[in-house]
């Protein structure tokens, strides 16, 4: 196991240990409408690891907002309309990666993406691929006709093995450049995103920073540790490289933007990312309910925090006249960049 595996597990090992050891259980909260509200809110309040971030980005206060809801809670109310307001509480969070589960619904935020502009388009993406592209381990990818390579991202929810990376990265060794979109990748596995970066460096660097909670206070965080992109084995990539980025570019995607931005000779171009910049961690209240929300925050090099999105170094988006006449504003300015060091 690599070093920023394992510093992911003993985040992960922490975050587990504080949770289960303030553990939120039926002894404390009786399965009624109050009880299971309240057990809902505690557990964020002791264990969401993002409310300084959201309060200086949307001034919430996490407390006027139990006031707040705490009022809409009746004994008589049905599990519908108990559902409807803990979802409604969690929306304050402004979080993609909190979530209640009931038998008969999951509540969701995705106003992190559905409030901007898409940035991306299917049947370009097809037109760009062609019929004739290489598939490996979900990579799509093929050299375009002016001798850059272009690879599709569109999910870290595949295994990548060393031989699909080699594979991929040797059939476009002869390129001038590359491009790897992630425009709409909502994330997938951690280590997955580490993996493809370490196509992009020759030795170990620092992609970023984790931390976890250490108790109850929302400000109690343990020192951050950083995460480790290691080299990949076999072929690596060594020119230029632009990563293109939409407000749909979100959680493993972020981390692996976060990772890129360390990397040498990489230029991130598009819209700022969607965020998504914590580890998720589940619960269970008192009606069996799930809860899953964000436990470990993440920091990009710089220590910033990546949970509200990262900003592209070259912004470009997808206009509307590009779109009409058959071409991706975004992959042309990332060709023009990569060929001409032109910025868009």
């Amino acid at each position: 196991m690599n070093k920023t595996a394992t510093i992911l597990r003993l985040c992960l090992m922490a975050a587990m240990t504080w949770l289960l050891a303030g553990c939120i259980t039926e002894d404390e909260f009786d399965n009624t409408p109050s009880g299971n509200f309240e057990a809902l809110w505690r557990t964020l309040d002791e264990h969401y690891c993002f409310f300084p971030e959201k309060a200086a980005a949307h001034q919430l206060d996490w407390n006027e907002v139990h006031e707040r809801y705490r009022q809409k809670i009746v004994p008589t109310m049905n599990s519908e309309q108990l559902f409807e307001v803990c979802s409604h509480m969690l929306r304050e969070l402004r979080d993609g990666h909190v979530n209640l589960t009931s038998s008969f619904n999951v509540a969701r935020y995705w106003d992190w993406f559905e409030n901007y502009p898409a940035n991306f388009s299917d049947s370009l993406l097809r037109r760009y691929l062609g019929k004739d592209y290489a598939i490996s381990a979900g990579l799509r990818y093929r050299i375009l006709d002016d001798n850059i390579g272009y690879i599709y991202c569109g999910s870290f929810d595949h295994a990548y093995g060393s031989g699909n990376l080699n594979a991929v990265f040797t059939k476009l060794a002869m390129c001038n450049g590359l491009i790897v979109d992630i425009r709409n990748n909502e994330g997938g596995m951690l280590s997955e995103a580490q993996n493809l970066a370490g196509c992009f460096t020759n030795e170990e660097i620092t992609g970023g920073y984790m931390a976890h909670k250490t108790g109850p206070a929302h400000d109690a965080m343990s020192k951050p540790e950083p995460l480790k992109v290691k080299p990949a084995e076999g072929m690596r990539w060594q020119r230029k490289t632009v990563v293109l980025t939409n407000r749909s570019t979100y959680s493993a995607a972020n981390t692996f933007a976060m990772y890129m931005r360390a990397c040498k000779n990489v230029t991130l171009m598009g819209t700022p990312t969607g965020g998504g910049g914590g580890m998720p961690f589940h619960s269970e209240l008192p009606n069996g309910w799930s809860v899953r929300f964000s436990a470990c925050p993440m920091f990009d090099k710089d220590m910033n925090c990546v949970e509200e999105g990262i900003e592209p170094d070259l912004r470009v988006e997808l206009t509307e006249e590009d779109f009409r006449q058959g071409f991706d504003t975004m992959i042309e300015a990332a060709r023009a960049y990569l060929k001409t060091g032109e910025k868009p």
